[in-house]
């Protein structure tokens, strides 16, 4: 019997081997430098088909992350985006960039966009992604004229940069949770309030300065701990982050002299740039990414509005950073999402996207938006984004803790926070970003007293909210500043039920999922750049926008709003006092009394049936 095991076993993994697509049967690789305007040299690796005999598109990939495996006679187990593309016959091109791994160059973040693009020393990844292409359309006998360049996340801001005054050639791009600005909304800030375990964990590695071009790659952080609560409430204010980094991080010593959204990261602001955009653009994000929603969504925007005449289109799914890249899409933390969203994707939407840009197979006749609707689990087709047919809904948050249509008599609600014993965003206390959060479980919030509970009655039928919420708050202070932070939460009915997520079955009786959750650092309310501070006990407004949502309040489930001051570490302490937060000591952090007026507001966009 065991003998019986062992042979099955052996059948089914050889079986595998041979599914799998053997790119080293398949293609012939070379490595090079290529050339930029200013004399540069970008280190590229370039996957032919061995079959020369007729011409292929070239799907371009340029990163900060190493195009490993390197060495002429090194192959990858794949060649992405997806095995569809090694399958049907596509040369793949894989660039470090600029300063990074083996290229030559000095590697600057978020690489500032230059206007003058005629003069030679004046580069940038527009340019670089230009001058990449023109050398391959010229050193590639067997190119087909077409370009199609993708990237997930940093990669995606390249492929973003890529598009602004591209190369004839390049006729399909698509930035996958592309970063397009790092201050207000992707990555490390949120409103100006800045990301801590996102930032540290990455950028203690990533920021590394190299001393010379090779292959290696960084090290992480040794945490001491594997409770990140305690290593960073530990670790004190952010000054204090040195201590660890020893000034070996660079970019953490530049962007802590830039508090305020000044000319530093301005210029690093992709969005105005995205102009007259000429390939058709596929932009992708995933509802749960706790990395780069906002770079989604907002590039996606900016081409609406400054490049109309642009074919560009938008998917949503249900996925974090990247997840529609791998695996399968089917669960996240507790939640299930009832099929397999990533291989959709990747067999239905991308594949089939670049077939027709750059091989003119299939048809062009792609929606608008292709967007997954949480709550429900189905994908939604939309002639534009944010839908057409929807109508605002506006919240009041009321006495005893409701949630309403209607405003309730003057008064408000009081809480203290207490920077020194932080709300925590998740349960689990682990020191990195969990992706998990952005859908667990609210309830250990709820019951915190410097945590505001606002909760609807169960809805009597379904209900979906399709696109932006915006925040309106009346508040005011014991102090001079504090963040708010607001989280939309699907409450679901006390009842035993129970659900299957990642093979095991879960009770999501009572469960409250976040939605999504975003922060306002206080003083800059009204001016990134001009930070305001409160007038102790004037009620002031405080007022932003939280990323889209499309998700179904199911019938009998209820919607609920949790406002909160904390939420650590995920978003560094604020001292709530006016001040520079990269100069606070310990003695800075204050607790403050705070109140939320009656006639704040949350607005939804809900869907007409």
């Amino acid at each position: 019997m065991r003998t019986l095991k062992i042979l099955i076993l052996f059948t089914l993994y050889y079986q595998a081997k041979a599914q799998t697509f053997d790119i080293k049967s398949n293609y012939v690789k070379r490595e090079v430098y290529i050339p930029m305007r200013d004399g540069t040299k970008l280190f590229t690796a370039i996957y032919s088909p061995k079959d020369s005999s007729i011409k292929y598109p070239i799907i371009l990939n340029r990163t900060p992350y190493s195009i490993a495996p390197y060495g002429g006679d090194q192959f990858p187990e794949r060649l992405r985006p997806s095995d569809h593309f090694a399958k049907d016959g596509y040369i793949f091109v894989l660039q470090d960039v600029r300063g990074r791994l083996m290229s030559e160059g000095e590697f600057v973040n978020m690489t500032p966009q230059h206007i003058d693009k005629n003069a030679k020393q004046s580069v940038d990844e527009s340019t670089d992604t230009y001058d990449c292409i023109e050398w391959l359309m010229k050193n590639i006998k067997n190119n087909n004229g077409k370009v199609g360049q993708w990237g997930i996340s940093y990669p995606g801001f390249y492929t973003s940069a890529g598009m602004i005054n591209a190369h004839p050639a390049l006729k399909a791009s698509s930035p996958q949770a592309p970063i397009c600005d790092w201050f207000t909304g992707d990555d490390f800030h949120h409103n100006g309030a800045f990301y801590l375990p996102h930032f540290f964990g990455f950028m203690y590695g990533f920021g590394q300065a190299r001393t010379a071009p090779g292959t290696g790659s960084w090290k992480g952080f040794n945490f001491p701990t594997t409770d990140g609560y305690k290593f960073y409430l530990e670790m004190g204010g952010l000054k204090h982050v040195n201590d660890h980094y020893k000034h070996s991080v660079a970019f953490w010593d530049q962007m802590i002299q830039h508090e305020t959204y000044d000319t530093f990261w301005q210029v690093r602001n992709l969005r105005p740039h995205l102009k007259n955009i000429k390939p058709a653009v596929l932009v992708v994000g995933g509802w749960f990414d706790a990395e780069n929603l906002y770079g989604a969504l907002q590039t996606y925007k900016t081409i609406e509005q400054q490049s109309p005449k642009t074919t560009n289109t938008i998917v949503m799914g249900p996925w974090v950073h990247g997840g529609w890249n791998r695996g399968t899409g089917e669960f996240l933390g507790d939640i299930s999402f009832k099929q397999k969203t990533s291989a959709y994707y990747r067999d239905s939407i991308e594949f089939p996207f670049f077939s027709y840009y750059l091989k003119g197979k299939g048809t062009s006749k792609m929606p608008e938006a292709i967007m997954f609707e949480t709550g429900t689990n189905v994908w939604r087709k939309y002639d534009q984004w944010p839908p057409a047919n929807t109508t605002q809904k506006i919240f009041y948050l009321n006495e005893k803790e409701s949630l309403s249509y209607t405003e309730g008599a003057a008064s408000y609600d009081e809480f203290i926070s207490d920077p020194h014993k932080p709300v925590p965003y998740m349960v689990n206390c682990e020191v990195g970003m969990t992706r998990e959060y952005m859908v667990a479980d609210q309830r250990f919030a709820a019951r915190r007293p410097d945590v505001m509970v606002y909760q609807t009655e169960p809805v009597d039928k379904d209900v979906t909210y399709a696109g932006p919420v915006s925040v309106n708050l009346k508040v005011s202070t014991s102090s001079t500043d504090a963040d708010w932070i607001v989280k939309v939460i699907d409450v679901y009915p006390d009842n035993p039920f129970t659900d299957s997520a990642n093979g095991k079955m879960v009770s999501v009786s009572a469960y409250q999922m976040l939605i999504r959750g975003e922060v306002m650092r206080g003083k800059f309310r009204n001016s990134f750049e001009k930070p305001e501070a409160f007038v102790p006990g004037k009620v002031t407004e405080v007022n932003f926008v939280i990323n889209d949502i499309n998700h179904t309040i199911k019938k009998g489930h209820r919607l609920m709003i949790q406002i909160q001051s904390t939420w650590f570490p995920l978003v560094d302490r604020n001292p709530q006092q006016f001040m520079n937060v990269f100069d606070a000591e310990e003695k800075d952090f204050v607790k403050a009394t705070h109140r939320i007026h009656r006639g704040s507001t949350i607005t939804f966009m809900e869907l007409k049936n």
